[in-house]
């Protein structure tokens, strides 16, 4: 029964009728007035503190604050992190193929044995230190079988791979007028052909295209390269000076370089012109009049 009274008499207060009344401190004077009851006042408290939670709940789903909380993710963000990642891969892949092709070049123009893959330590002066060292006489004459019968074979180099050039009917400009003093012989390692000249004669480039070496070795001294359409690949050695760098488009006729006796291999004023069709050497002189 005290349990029952004192029940009512909670729920009987919440509808007791209260009166807040704001007033002028100094005049007394009466601002606002506002009769309230118990009940009314938990009403506002708790639907002031729902509206609030909604708002709360609002601006972290759907407005930009929620990027500012710790731990929250934004979709968005992670597909673009994920593109841009894959981006990179390509980017790594396509310039690790690129190297590897410019380094491949390089070995032919210097002589050295062409590689499948980058070296992971191909800054170290000690990757090519193995060059260096002598080859027995078995390993060089087993180098030079293969080399005869897998390169430089009469149908390596017959009609298949020259006429192919040939129904390209690719206009070669002369890369310098004069005679020829060496002639194309492969299998005596003579990749291109020898053309004597006056000193200071320009070197020309034979097509357009990109240069892709441009530098300086003992062997063939001063020596640009330029990386043609149709897979063609001209080399010129021996040069006094060059006169484009890596990375340069070129015209066809266009002055590379100028005629010298540079390197270990020159034997006199000469420029050593070579001409690379699909990775293969053929004879310049089959497509280009140097008189």
């Amino acid at each position: 029964m005290a349990r029952g009274k004192k029940e009512k008499g909670f729920f009987r207060k919440l509808h007791h009728k209260y009166r807040l009344v704001i007033m002028n401190d100094e005049t007394l004077e009466k601002k606002l007035s506002l009769r309230l009851t118990r009940m009314n006042a938990f009403i506002i408290a708790g639907t002031l503190s729902i509206l609030l939670v909604v708002a709360t709940i609002y601006l972290i789903a759907f407005t930009p604050l929620k990027e500012y909380i710790p731990g929250y993710a934004d979709f968005n963000t992670r597909m673009v992190l994920r593109e841009l990642s894959l981006r990179a891969d390509s980017l790594e892949r396509d310039l690790r193929q690129k190297d590897l092709y410019i380094m491949n070049i390089r070995n032919i123009v210097e002589g050295r044995d062409l590689v499948e893959e980058i070296p992971d330590t191909v800054g170290d002066p000690a990757v090519f230190a193995i060059d260096e060292l002598q080859r027995s006489p078995e390993d060089s004459l087993l180098r030079m079988e293969m080399e005869q019968t897998a390169q430089f074979d009469n149908t390596y180099f017959g009609s298949e791979v020259q006429g192919t050039v040939q129904t390209m009917l690719i206009p070669f400009f002369p890369p310098l007028t004069g005679m020829i003093s060496s002639h194309f012989n492969p299998a005596k390692g003579h990749f291109g052909i020898d053309v004597v000249a006056d000193q200071d004669e320009l070197i020309r480039a034979t097509l357009d295209g990109r240069v892709i070496i441009s530098n300086w070795t003992i062997e063939t001294g001063y020596t640009i390269g330029i990386q043609h359409d149709n897979n063609i690949i001209s080399i010129y050695k021996h040069n006094s000076s060059l006169l484009k760098e890596q990375g340069d488009y070129v015209e066809a006729g266009e002055a590379i370089a100028i005629i010298g006796d540079t390197g270990l291999y020159s034997t006199g004023t000469h420029l050593h012109f070579e001409l690379w069709f699909n990775g293969n050497p053929v004879d310049p002189a089959d497509y280009i009049s140097f008189q």
